[in-house]
């Protein structure tokens, strides 16, 4: 709940204005009722028609009064609410943004995008509740028990006996309640994570002809929504009828004893009319103090959830201290290092990790699937810290970088070559957005992708469908590969992300690369052997070390790994 107090001292003074106008509200709804009262016992019973005009102006302006006030509350409450929702949505997203993949992983990616949406929805939705009825029904619950204590001590009794029954029922009613919407919120999730995994994988489900399975996933995934969101609303809704039968029981006990009272002639029709109202106005507000405690528990549920954002700790730190500067640009120095995701050594995916880089070297990292190339590279940027060791990019440790001024250095293309929807040159452009027109088509041009994107009619201002699906896997990896070389980074990594592109293309890309990016060092994770051959030397990984490390010559010599996928790549005996 700490992270709320940030929005509390910024929006405390709307608040409480609005809070104020609620209170002359309140106040106007209480008087009304007394008035009546009047009109009847005085004003009609002794056939005084200039005192029921006196005091039926009176009502007219307080009404209008509690109209204007209601007005002025429900403006700011809106404003309070709304303002309050989308800075919690865009701190919660940025705080998203700020956490390292490590801490990110702690969170399946459906659960966070609820976080974002139904439960700021659902707190917002309280804070707005809050200024307009949590705050003016224990305001109207009070003043018209109060109100109506001066008008009948006696019975009053009766409130003194429904009142405390309501309020045990709504305490019990949260306590059930809160569990309850917590789980609702955690169907949610799984519901948002069917129909993500759908969407992105239904070029698979169509292929393989498994609509109704993946319909059946889904519909057990919503079932289950329904059947703790349809619990949940039946303890709400078994509380409710509760609360309203012991405030109806109350009101027909009150015209029972105030009908002997005025047949006995010690009690007034006015007062008997005031007190049911007064009776009327207390359900109502305890009515409504049920309802909004129905809101904070769902609120409290989300709370809680986008909480746990807030809360996480990550090792990952945004140092804002200058480093020392450094005239080298683009080398990389692996010292003993270790990693592994769940944190414990006996989980090691990369064991003492030991080789430099040099600016201007481009290297080749090769090994089987699950050697551990991908996850060598993803602790360069700091998108991991390592377990032990320590990496070291221009000689300064990565741990001691900021990792904004750390990244903005490296540009990555990564496997999976994600396209945002927008233009090609926007695409290109956003590796780099100080980037002219020119320089977006030099980076298309170096990375083989100019010749296909002035193919199209509309050139680089060709709109990029939903993930790049009017591009092939080819088109998709260059334009990825322009965008990354339109940011002049000091280290280009490549994640394996030349693998769609045949053999001659490749070829003319590193050659672009050579001539255009000289003292740019790159990092250049394949699968084909081909693709390493000629880098001026290769990191051989196998279960998470490095088995080998030199030119192609020298591995083929020396690198019993390497010869292994070289003759099962190449399908030559190595000499």
């Amino acid at each position: 709940m700490h992270f709320l107090r940030k929005y509390a001292k910024k929006y405390w003074k709307l608040f409480f204005t609005a809070v104020f106008f609620l209170m002359c509200e309140a106040l106007c709804d209480l008087m009304q009722p007394t008035i009546m009262s009047k009109i009847i016992d005085i004003g009609v019973a002794s056939n005084n028609l200039q005192y029921v005009l006196k005091l039926g102006w009176l009502m007219l302006l307080i009404t209008g009064c509690g109209a204007i006030a209601a007005s002025l509350r429900s403006t700011l409450a809106s404003i309070v609410s709304q303002n309050f929702g989308a800075e919690l949505r865009s701190d919660l997203f940025q705080k998203i943004q700020m956490l390292s993949f490590k801490s990110i992983d702690k969170f399946d990616r459906a659960s966070l995008i609820t976080r974002l949406t139904n439960d700021v929805t659902q707190v917002q939705n309280f804070i707005n509740g809050l200024m307009r009825m949590f705050i003016k029904a224990p305001l109207l619950a009070l003043g018209a028990l109060i109100m109506a204590v001066r008008l009948d001590p006696q019975l009053s009794v009766i409130l003194a006996v429904v009142v405390p029954i309501v309020l045990i029922l709504i305490l019990v009613n949260m306590r059930l309640g809160f569990p309850l919407f917590m789980r609702v919120q955690q169907a949610l999730d799984r519901v948002n994570g069917m129909m993500r995994e759908y969407l992105s994988g239904v070029r698979v489900v169509k292929a393989f002809n498994r609509f109704q399975f993946e319909v059946g996933k889904f519909n057990s995934a919503n079932e289950h929504l329904q059947q703790r969101s349809t619990s949940s609303i039946r303890i709400m809704s078994i509380f409710s009828s509760a609360i309203l039968l012991t405030v109806n029981f109350g009101i027909i006990v009150i015209l029972w004893l105030g009908g002997l009272s005025v047949n006995n002639g010690t009690m007034h029709v006015g007062h008997i009319i005031a007190f049911i109202n007064y009776m009327t106005q207390i359900s109502a507000s305890l009515m409504m103090i049920s309802m909004v405690f129905n809101m904070f528990v769902r609120a409290r549920a989300s709370t809680s959830r986008i909480g746990e954002v807030f809360v996480t700790q990550d090792k990952v730190t945004w140092n804002n201290k200058n480093p020392e500067k450094n005239d080298e640009k683009g080398r990389i120095d692996f010292e003993n290092v270790t990693f592994s995701y769940t944190g414990r050594e006996q989980d090691a995916v990369l064991k003492n990790v030991n080789f430099s880089i040099y600016p201007g070297e481009t290297v080749g990292i090769i090994g089987s699937t699950g050697a551990g190339k991908s996850t060598l590279v993803n602790l360069i940027p700091r998108f991991y810290d390592v377990t032990g060791g320590r990496i070291k990019i221009n000689g300064l440790d990565v741990q001691h970088l900021n990792p904004h001024d750390l990244r903005e250095k490296i540009a990555i293309v990564p496997q999976k070559n994600i396209l945002f929807t927008g233009s090609v040159f926007e695409n290109i452009r956003w590796g780099n957005d100080q980037a002219e027109m020119d320089d977006v088509k030099l980076a298309a041009k170096l990375a083989e992708a100019d010749d296909f994107i002035q193919s199209t009619p509309e050139g680089y201002q060709t709109r990029i469908g939903q993930g790049g699906v009017n591009f092939s896997g080819g088109q998709k990896q260059r334009l990825s590969i322009a965008r990354a070389l339109v940011r002049n980074p000091e280290i280009l990594i490549l994640d394996d992300s030349t693998s769609a592109v045949d053999v001659a293309t490749e070829i003319r890309i590193k050659e672009g690369l050579k001539k255009y990016a000289k003292g740019l060092t790159c990092l250049l994770i394949a699968q084909r052997i081909t693709s390493v051959i000629d880098t001026d030397k290769i990191i051989v990984m196998d279960q998470g070390e490095v088995v080998g490390l030199g030119t192609h010559s020298d591995l083929l010599k020396n690198c019993q790994v390497y010869q292994e996928i070289y003759q099962s790549q190449m399908g030559k005996e190595v000499l």
